[in-house]
């Protein structure tokens, strides 16, 4: 009965950790498929070249996906920075100060259904059994043994994008000449209804709205680049 907050913090944080890395990995493929099929289908407003049009989509997926990899690690790195540094106030705290922060565990127990007496029993026995530990679970939500990794999240991110990129890119270079265009809106607008599907799945939204949401984001994207290509064409440039 003592340990069943604590069990019940790790439990969702680890839920809420697969979620997030899940939703993450869902958002990149997503941007990997608008972003790389907005630049074929742009490229191939001005030329039918299959070479040309496999050198910007292989240009763009690269770009994008070192990219998305990037920023990712930065976002990770610093929170995992800001995790480490707050690892390292608790510890201090609980060295300069451990009645003070029993109190503080006892409330933070308390305040989530336990009588005074047994949080502060709670408390009490999760202090010795690891103090630091208890803390950051109950107090910060994070778990010393399990943090943030960003060169595990630049991965994910760059497998996602590369994932997601390549099936425009295959759609726009593979088929003939005649049938490039249509077959990669079809692809695209298929792929990014299953993703909006997901993406609603895992927050828990209604789906319908999500997927012609992402549809039509998808859409504009396609028509505004191969518009603009076809102008640039068209003006010979």
């Amino acid at each position: 009965m003592t340990d069943a907050p604590v069990h019940d913090e790790a439990h969702g944080g680890g839920l809420g950790v697969r979620l997030n890395w899940l939703r993450a990995a869902v958002l990149g493929a997503n941007d990997g498929i608008v972003s790389t099929a907005g630049l074929v289908v742009g490229v191939a407003g001005v030329t039918r070249s299959q070479a040309a049009l496999l050198t910007a989509g292989l240009a763009g997926l690269l770009a994008g996906s070192m990219s998305m990899a990037a920023g990712e690690y930065v976002s990770v790195s610093t929170q995992r920075d800001s995790e480490k540094a707050a690892l390292a106030v608790e510890r201090r705290e609980l060295r300069e100060q451990p009645e003070a922060e029993l109190a503080e565990l006892t409330g933070l127990l308390s305040d989530r259904g336990l009588s005074p007496e047994v949080a502060r029993e709670a408390a009490e026995q999760l202090t010795e059994r690891d103090a630091l530990r208890a803390h950051a679970r109950v107090e910060l939500g994070i778990d010393p043994d399990a943090l943030t990794n960003p060169w595990h999240a630049a991965g994910a991110s760059f497998l996602a994008f590369t994932a997601g990129a390549l099936l425009p890119l295959l759609a726009m270079v593979l088929p003939p000449a005649s049938a490039r265009l249509w077959v990669t809106v079809v692809s695209v607008l298929s792929a990014l209804a299953v993703t909006g599907w997901w993406s609603a799945h895992l927050g828990a939204a209604p789906p319908a709205r999500a997927v012609l949401r992402n549809m039509g984001g998808g859409a504009v994207a396609m028509a505004v680049t191969y518009g603009a290509g076809s102008l640039l064409g068209a003006a010979g440039v």
